[in-house]
């Protein structure tokens, strides 16, 4: 297990272990001087700068056996990729620092702007959920900064920030990690309600048979087969003040065997990470708390486990949603965007949210669509679009836009005794973009009519993963994407202007003139 800490200052003892990493023109911009107190006692100044001065792009050096190593990040980056290079991070600090010992310090050195995306992606590499019964090891890593650009040191504020944020990630990844049988409907809802209680916020459970009695024909109708019931589960954070309501929904399925649509041998191992979007709600909701987050903000967690059982739903089986809609069932394995459904209906009926966010893990058609590296995002609103955009370059968690056409997608989903059917007629045409317009048939009650709500859906099927291993996923892009309403500096200064800044900032200039 590895404690990770983050610091303003430099340690003033070498550890048994250091990494210095950052982007080759970063590292050849500091001295031996900003990382003697770590390495003098190893490693010469002339070694240093001779191997500072002939390292390569995306190389690893060792100073030091088994003690202190250098490596580089790519600096290669398109418009469609982040330019903090922390997708490179976890990868990096897994296979080039040093294992002695039982503390370690890592160094990163990058642009000031950069520091929250790198920071937190160092979180990435130390998963904490393990049931490996040989070489456990406890270790204490602390994660220092130099920023070539900027001599001021980090703040207080901003360690808080960093060090709740990697909590976040670690959470997350903590969650989809563990087996279904020891992170059950149940135990989600344990851990929120804990997490929830520690805040000190509101919190709502709504299980098993009370779904059903009151209305939520969706989370019910896909969960009830499972031993552990399925929940709604809702934190709610409403601060003095706040003027805006956010609803952040998430799904989780904690286990999708695909229901009587049943997945194949190969293709239902690793359906543990099909609660990925909740789990990284969870955690960014965590976050944005504890840093100081200023508007009404709520996290709708949609819990439910797809199993196949006598009362399991089955094709053909009609659900009514919290929505008030029906929906026909021709697909038990679309069951992600059914929980989703009752979850951004709630939002919008019982929340009253101005913004509502979903993500999840909904679609193989996401991997096809953006890739491992950018999760899917579909939006009513073009100016949040960027926003989402903006947040993922600067976050590490990237995303890029899918087509929003309900008037040529829609129909997919055409029903002869019902509103809807839950499964695209031609998976062949945009089935990402269409799975996530299910969810927002939910949210509105006619896709052109006007509505003040923006809605915001994020398919993280694939990025949720980097092979067996979880990656947190979520809480960095939605404290970035967000953050103009955190009191935290560090988050603010990298958060795009919200369309309702600008809004604001027009008044006040014309209020000027």
């Amino acid at each position: 297990m590895v404690s990770l800490s983050y610091s303003s200052v430099m340690p003033q003892e070498a550890p048994p272990a250091c990494l210095i990493l950052g982007e080759q023109a970063n590292l050849q911009r500091i001295s031996f001087s900003d990382v003697e107190s770590l390495i003098s006692n190893r490693v010469s100044a002339k070694v240093f700068n001779e191997v500072l001065a002939d390292i390569g792009e995306s190389e690893g050096v060792s100073l030091y056996p088994k003690a202190v190593s250098l490596a580089t990040l790519s600096s290669k980056h398109s418009r469609h990729t982040t330019p903090t290079a922390a997708h490179h991070v976890m990868d990096t600090v897994s296979k080039h620092l040093p294992k002695n010992g039982n503390s370690a310090v890592v160094v990163v050195v990058c642009h000031r702007q950069h520091v929250f995306a790198c920071g937190v992606a160092v979180a990435r590499a130390f998963p904490t959920y393990s049931l490996k019964t040989r070489d456990v090891t406890t270790r204490d890593v602390t994660v220092c900064f130099i920023t070539p650009d900027d001599s001021s040191p980090l703040t207080e504020q901003d360690i808080k920030v960093l060090t709740s944020t990697a909590k976040s990630i670690r959470l997350a990844a903590d969650i989809v990690d563990r087996p279904r049988n020891e992170m059950t409907c149940d135990d989600l809802v344990k851990c929120a309600v804990k997490i929830g209680r520690d805040l000190g916020v509101d919190v709502t459970v709504v299980s098993g048979e009370q779904l059903k009695e009151q209305g939520f024909g969706g989370i019910y109708g896909v969960g009830k087969a499972a031993e552990s019931p399925p929940a709604l589960c809702v934190l709610s954070h409403k601060p003095a003040g706040a003027t805006k309501t956010i609803a952040w929904c998430g799904k989780g399925i904690m286990y999708d065997t695909g229901g009587f649509s049943i997945k194949t041998k190969t293709g239902m191992p690793g359906m543990k990470r099909d609660c990925g979007g909740a789990a990284g709600i969870l955690g960014a909701f965590q976050s944005a708390v504890e840093c100081g987050f200023s508007e009404n903000l709520h996290a709708v967690l949609c819990i439910a486990e797809n199993s196949v059982g006598p009362r399991a739903a089955v094709p053909d089986d009609i659900h009514i949603l919290y929505s008030g809609k029906s929906v026909e069932i021709n697909n038990t394995d679309a069951e992600g965007r059914l929980v989703l459904g009752d979850g951004v209906a709630y939002a919008r009926k019982d929340l009253n949210a101005d913004i509502v966010l979903d993500m999840c893990t909904l679609t193989g058609a996401q991997g096809i669509t953006t890739g491992q590296h950018h999760a899917a995002v579909l939006t009513n609103n073009e100016k949040w679009e960027s926003c989402a955009v903006k947040a993922g370059l600067s976050s590490g968690d990237m995303v890029f836009p899918i087509v929003y056409a309900p008037e040529v997608h829609f129909s997919e989903f055409k029903s002869s005794v019902a509103d809807m059917k839950n499964s695209v007629a031609n998976r062949s045409n945009a089935q990402c973009s269409c799975a996530g317009l299910f969810i927002g048939a939910h949210l509105f009650d006619d896709y052109f009519k006007p509505s003040p709500i923006v809605w915001i859906h994020v398919d993280m099927a694939y990025p949720v993963h980097i092979g067996e291993r979880a990656t947190g996923w979520g809480p960095a892009l939605l404290l970035t994407l967000f953050g103009r309403y955190s009191t935290s500096s560090l988050l603010s200064d990298i958060a795009p202007v919200l369309p309702a800044d600008q809004a604001s900032k027009r008044a006040k200039q014309e209020e000027m003139c």
